[in-house]
């Protein structure tokens, strides 16, 4: 006779191993994500006119795309949220 605990335990490591490989493909794809301005000021909760200060003043890096003779601003995920991270220090430590 088996022991329905250790079935348990079995398929409990099963569900931690599918947790773990989706929090890791969740992580690579934010890696990769570019924000324009208009998209990083909507998740910021601010006016666009802040981000490009920000990118400006050299606080956010970001690139310049050149698609169908336009010019976009794009932002990585990281630079967005290291310097929102770098924000938060500023507004503590007055």
């Amino acid at each position: 006779m088996t022991n329905p605990f250790e079935e348990l335990k079995n398929e409990i490591k099963g569900v931690s191993i599918l947790v773990q490989t989706l929090i890791t493909k969740q992580q690579e794809e934010l890696e990769n994500k570019l924000y324009t301005k208009q998209e990083a000021a909507k998740i910021l909760r601010v006016d666009t006119q802040t981000i490009k200060n920000r990118i400006d003043s050299g606080s956010i890096k970001a690139f310049k795309s050149e698609t169908n003779k336009r010019s976009k601003i794009l932002i990585p995920h990281s630079e967005l949220f290291n310097s929102l991270n770098e924000v938060k220090s500023i507004k503590y430590k007055r």
